[in-house]
């Protein structure tokens, strides 16, 4: 494979991607290519743009793990500057939690912590997966073990603007349900935009051991809400990596977080995955590479939690209706 690579800033012999992730690149045909570009893309420190990037942003995405071992995804917000690089190997969070986070009770010394930083607004992402290395309250230090950018298809483009919340909000406790009520199934069957939260936590993964949160996107409506307790989504072509679906090769537990950008609630599902990589189904999305399907063991909804009001969304391009060339 040494031909495929022409560039190493991975900086280590070993593959940046573990077996699982490694499986799902076979599987789709992209094997070499994923070592590749994986080698060139995926450094074990920041460079400074993207620790310039990560410190502008009023909220980041945070997956992790609870003491079962059940992804979940969820974020912090706080005025720009909440999260710092004090250096190029380190990410901190200072405060931004929120009512109602799965993962509040998650953090210690040693943990395992993805990062996704999002401009919706530029449709810029950058990501960032890690051990936390201290606690002190809200504020957690981050080692950087993993630094990479996406690119920005598939993001709609909408801006937060911060607004006070009803205090009520910042303290209210999660409605906890086992299935989906009428209202979270048709905020799902309108959304357009939802984070997932997978994890590889076996000592095998080696240095791809570790959660990753990633961000999906689509035309409203591209999460197809089967029934109470199940959910298809659409998998898109992208970098490439198969970070999540490599996951869940491994580890079939995830966690899915959709945000109501009318209300500031916040939908946190803990799901299993099953991947359908081929079949009739797949006709029914429109540009699907494969599908995913969750099956919901837990809803929880907190409302007002995010400090945010948005303006109107614009579409990512892949999304807008394609006009028709005149003969």
């Amino acid at each position: 494979m040494s031909e495929f690579v022409l560039l190493n800033n991975w900086g280590a012999d070993t593959s940046p991607f573990h077996a699982g992730e490694q499986d799902a690149q076979q599987r789709a045909g992209v094997r070499d290519a994923a070592e590749s570009m994986g080698r060139r893309g995926i450094r074990r420190f920041m460079p400074e743009q993207h620790r310039d990037f990560f410190a502008a942003q009023p909220f980041v995405v945070i997956g992790g793990v609870d003491a079962s071992g059940q992804p979940w995804a969820t974020l912090r917000a706080g005025a720009p500057g909440f999260v710092s690089s004090p250096d190029a190997r380190t990410l901190r969070i200072e405060g931004g939690a929120l009512a109602g986070d799965p993962l509040a009770a998650a953090w210690r010394d040693g943990a395992q912590i993805g990062m996704l930083g999002i401009e919706p607004r530029t449709r810029r992402r950058n990501r960032a997966n890690g051990v936390v290395r201290s606690v002190d309250g809200d504020t957690l230090r981050v080692e950087v073990m993993q630094s990479f950018g996406n690119c920005p298809k598939y993001i709609q483009s909408r801006t937060p603007f911060f607004i006070e919340r009803d205090a009520s909000a910042t303290t209210a406790q999660p409605e906890v349900a086992t299935h989906l009520s009428s209202a979270d199934r048709a905020l799902l069957a309108n959304a357009d935009t939802f984070f997932i939260a997978s994890a590889n936590l076996s000592e095998e993964a080696g240095l791809g051991k570790g959660v990753d949160v990633s961000h999906r996107g689509g035309a409203s409506g591209f999460v197809r809400v089967d029934d109470a307790n199940t959910l298809t989504a659409p998998d898109y072509s992208g970098n490439r990596f198969f970070n999540t679906i490599g996951n869940l090769m491994r580890d079939p537990r995830a966690g899915l977080l959709f945000i109501d950008f009318a209300t500031g609630d916040l939908l946190y599902l803990a799901v299993q995955a099953e991947i359908i990589w081929e079949g009739d189904e797949l006709a029914s999305f429109a540009g699907a590479q494969r599908l995913v399907r969750f099956h919901v063991n837990e809803v929880r909804r907190s409302r007002g939690a995010l400090p945010f009001q948005w303006s109107e969304v614009e579409l990512a391009p892949q999304f807008l209706p394609k006009v028709r060339e005149s003969a």
